[in-house]
C-alpha cells in the first residue's frame, strides 16, 4: 500500500516534469522540486479549491464549469509561488501547464 503510494508520488512528480518541459514558462529544477511541488499541490487541491469552487460558484454556472480553468491555472500559480524550485512566469503558462498536469495526472491515476 504505502509502496504503491510512493510510486504513484514518483509517477505525479515526472508527470509535472513533463509538464514543464512541454509548456514553455514553467521550470522545474529537479525530481526532489517536483516531488515538493505535488504534495503542495495535492494540499492546495485538498484544502483551497473547494472553497474556491464553493464562492465562486455563480460564475461557474455562468461559464457553465470553464471558470473552473481560472481556478487551476491560479491554484498552479499559486503552488508555483510556494513551491522551491518550481517557477510559473504567467496566466497563461499556469492554464496551459494546469490542462496538461491535470490531463497527465488522470494517466497517472488510472495506471
Amino acid at each position: 500500500m504505502v509502496l504503491k503510494m510512493l510510486i504513484k508520488w514518483v509517477f505525479f512528480a515526472l508527470a509535472l516534469m513533463l509538464t514543464a518541459w512541454l509548456i514553455p514558462g514553467i521550470s522545474v529544477s529537479s525530481i526532489w522540486a517536483a516531488m515538493l511541488a505535488c504534495v503542495i499541490i495535492a494540499v492546495i487541491n485538498i484544502f483551497v479549491k473547494p472553497v474556491l469552487q464553493l464562492l465562486t460558484l455563480p460564475i461557474n454556472i455562468v461559464t457553465i464549469g470553464l471558470f473552473t480553468l481560472v481556478i487551476n491555472a491560479l491554484l498552479f500559480m499559486f503552488a508555483g509561488w510556494i513551491a522551491p524550485g518550481l517557477e510559473v512566469d504567467g496566466f497563461l503558462s499556469a492554464l496551459f501547464g494546469s490542462v496538461v498536469f491535470s490531463l497527465l495526472s488522470l494517466i497517472v491515476s488510472k495506471l
